[in-house]
Order: structure tokens, then C-alpha cells, then sequence
């Protein structure tokens, strides 16, 4: 038996870091999309979907387009060259955070100033079919779901509302 993890790090300047300090009231998220599960979650997955419900990996589900497996083992997608070309453009993001292990309640604090909380519209954004096929197959509440995975954004950033087209743009 094999365990194989892989990871990514990222490594940037003191003087270059995004702190959260230029988040301010009334500044808005633009939430990057994600390529599926990234490395969220596996744990659960693994005892809902193959021990509890005893899936079969390669069957064929038609919301996926594609196995069960090879939905699983899409690959995370990575951020770094989004956001060079966004620092790169002289873009004024405020902060930045990953939506990782821990999902949104964990990761999006973490680039808030002490006191500062956001409100996130979960309609505003297309959830990919295997957070629900998820959900619905380990019967886990949704606010669980959002504790746990990225449920379709891998990233997100803080900027200005006067900025936010000039950013999706």
C-alpha cells in the first residue's frame, strides 16, 4: 500500500505580504472558482461515499460527465499565475486567502482584521454537482459542507467595490 500526499507552497516577500490591514468595511470578495475538491475533505469523502455507501470509483455518473473516480481525482487547480498577473497589473487587492482544508469559516477569517466578518451570498456562485452528490449521498448539512470544502471557490480576494470590474476583467 501506497499513501502518496502532494502539496504546493507559496513563498512571498515580508514586504510584500497581504496582511488583511487594507480590508475595510464595504470592500467585496471575488471568489475564484474551483477546479472540484482540491485536496479538501478527503477523509470525509473516502467514509461517505467508499465505506459508508461502498461507491464504486469507476462507475459512470452522468452529472460528473465522467467516473466517480476520475471526478475525485480532478486535479487542484492552482492560483499563482491569476494573481501575479493581477499584482502584476498594479491591482489594489486589499487580501487574499486560499479555501483549503477548514473551508470557508476557517480560511476566510484568516485574512480579516480582528472584529471584521463577511456575508457571502452561496447563490451567487455555481456549486460543482460533486458537493451536492456529496451531501446528499452522506447526508451532511450544508453548513458542514462549507466547514469542510470549497464547495467552487479555491480562492478569494478582497478589493475595493470600485474596483471589483476592473479585477473580474
Amino acid at each position: 500500500h501506497y499513501d502518496i500526499a502532494g502539496f504546493c507552497v507559496g513563498a512571498v516577500d515580508k514586504c510584500n505580504l497581504l496582511n488583511g490591514q487594507k480590508i475595510e468595511a464595504g470592500n467585496v470578495l471575488i471568489g475564484l472558482p474551483s477546479s472540484g475538491c482540491h485536496s479538501n475533505g478527503y477523509s470525509l469523502i473516502r467514509k461517505v461515499l467508499l465505506k459508508d455507501a461502498k461507491l464504486d470509483v469507476n462507475k459512470y455518473y452522468e452529472q460528473f460527465n465522467k467516473t466517480l473516480g476520475e471526478e475525485l481525482l480532478t486535479p487542484t487547480k492552482i492560483y499563482v499565475k491569476t494573481i501575479k498577473h493581477l499584482l502584476n497589473k498594479n491591482m489594489d487587492i486589499k487580501g487574499m486567502c486560499h479555501i483549503t482544508g477548514g473551508g470557508f469559516f476557517e480560511n476566510v477569517p484568516r485574512m480579516l482584521k480582528k472584529g471584521q466578518g463577511v456575508s457571502i451570498d452561496v447563490k451567487s456562485f455555481p456549486r460543482p454537482a460533486i458537493f451536492d452528490f456529496i451531501m446528499e449521498t452522506g447526508k451532511i448539512e450544508e453548513k458542514e459542507m462549507y466547514n469542510v470544502f470549497n464547495m467552487g471557490i479555491g480562492f478569494m480576494l478582497a478589493v475595493d467595490k470600485a474596483d471589483v470590474d476592473k479585477v473580474m476583467k
